[in-house]
């Protein structure tokens, strides 16, 4: 007989019961914590016991607070959809992917450049400005444009998604890892940049690598793939438009219109510093302009965004489900015990493993909190001053939590991850088949990575 994984919300309901359970057996414990800017910051050697709060049926009221907290990213995923649902609507993207297909298709070799150079943009993206929830959009793009040069809806997903979260990982500039967490352990802000930036190559140029040769052995049989059922389905609606479909002057307003906001978006993150807010209002007016543009009237536009944000409800319950495990610890104030005890473990190794267990330690924490500077201001204050004490240099503190990045897109807890594979159609137990063997390469190669600014007291 053969098992059957459950349902993402499933594992995800179970995980969080799993979390209530351990309100009652795990000590609570908590930080003291200052006021640094705008966030609250563990004070270090500051960890004392507290009465713990069992949370019990608080695992039926959590999902309600995780809604709350993932309001933002729900509004942005929601208002992502509904655009998204008008552009393709307007039908643009599909003409524009036929006329790309045609281009491609007739030189083989443009197949084999497409992935390495999108894929660099995007990690370059993730490195010196942090790119993530910012690549939600560009997944709708890839998947169909993917699926037509005989690859598959991983590709798609992995171009965009992966390329950053590359970037994001081996990031040289990222300000939301790198800069917070060097001036959290009081070294200089972006320094060590050469090592960072052959880190980065390494680990874009490993992820590009992985892509292109599982690419290729789709391209030759796509029923490896293991999302092959459900790319047929989507390979049948993009067969069923006519081949000598139009590439009309509305399709081409309405793409220049796509790529205006695109940039606006670049803009906007690199010189106005915009966040999910400003980008959800950018999108929710490409929509409005678009479907002005491509033709719609008011019926089927508000008809075409509510079909798009009807399609984000599955990722919307998982975010939610997702942040309540995190509620669950907090309020049950088990979540400094957790990283107390981490902690004081690891400062019992020699230097270089107490660094591979520095990275894991962060890996940990990862799986409740994927803010990268939230993570930055809960643990590196910590970390900082315990690399202190066992041998190990605070940039290679700071190293350590940069790495743990590689493992978010496997990680069902991630609003963005789940975001992507909600719009992509991707189950999450199938995405997991496919990047548990990317995931252990990232695992590997932090290690590797970690072993010379051990040896070299890296500072």
């Amino acid at each position: 007989m053969k098992l059957k994984m459950p349902n993402t919300l499933v594992l995800i309901f179970l995980t969080l019961v799993l979390t209530a359970i351990c309100t009652y057996l795990i000590p609570g414990g908590e930080y003291a914590r200052i006021e640094k800017g705008n966030k609250k910051i563990p004070v270090a050697d500051s960890f004392k016991y507290v009465p713990h709060q069992p949370q019990g049926l608080n695992i039926f009221t959590s999902p309600i607070k995780g809604f709350s907290d993932a309001s933002a990213i729900i509004v942005f995923l929601l208002i992502i959809g509904g655009a998204f649902y008008i552009i393709q609507e307007t039908g643009a993207i599909t003409a524009a992917i036929h006329k790309i297909t045609l281009v491609l298709s007739q030189n083989r070799k443009l197949h084999l450049i497409f992935i390495p150079v999108m894929m660099t943009i995007f990690s370059l993206g993730g490195s010196i400005f942090g790119m993530c929830e910012e690549v939600i959009p560009f997944v709708v793009i890839f998947i169909p444009l993917a699926i037509s040069l005989g690859y598959d809806s991983i590709v798609g997903v992995a171009i965009p998604f992966l390329g950053a979260a590359a970037g994001f990982a081996g990031a040289f500039f990222n300000p939301f890892t790198v800069g917070i967490a060097q001036q959290l352990a009081e070294i200089p802000l972006y320094s060590g940049l050469p090592y960072r930036i052959i880190i980065w190559v390494i680990i874009t140029a490993v992820t590009i690598g992985f892509v292109m040769w599982y690419a290729n052995k789709i391209y030759k049989n796509p029923s490896l793939s293991p999302v092959y059922d459900l790319d047929c389905e989507k390979k049948a609606k993009l067969n069923a438009v006519d081949k000598t479909v139009e590439f009309t002057t509305r399709h081409k307003i309405v793409l220049c219109i796509f790529m205006a906001a695109i940039i606006l978006l670049v803009v906007g993150i690199l010189k106005w510093e915009w966040y999910i807010s400003e980008i959800a209002g950018l999108f929710l007016g490409l929509g409005i302009a678009c479907a002005i543009a491509g033709g719609l009237n008011s019926d089927a536009t508000v008809k075409a965004f509510a079909s798009g944000a009807k399609d984000m409800m599955n990722p919307v319950l998982v975010i939610a489900c997702a942040r309540a495990i995190l509620v669950i610890a907090t309020e049950g104030k088990i979540l400094d015990t957790i990283l107390y005890g981490l902690s004081s473990f690891i400062s019992i190794f020699p230097p270089i493993a107490t660094a591979w267990l520095m990275f894991y330690a962060q890996c940990i924490i990862n799986f409740f909190v994927h803010s990268g500077s939230g993570q930055a201001a809960l643990t590196i204050p910590i970390m900082a001053p315990l690399s202190d004490l066992v041998g190990v240099t605070r940039q290679t503190a700071v190293l350590a939590f940069q790495l743990c990045e590689l493992i978010n897109p496997i990680l069902p807890t991630s609003g963005v991850t789940m975001g992507v594979l909600g719009l992509a159609g991707i189950p999450w137990t199938r995405w997991v088949k496919w990047m548990g063997i990317l995931t252990l390469i990232y695992c590997v190669l932090a290690m590797i990575l970690l072993i010379w600014p051990v040896m070299v007291q890296w500072t």
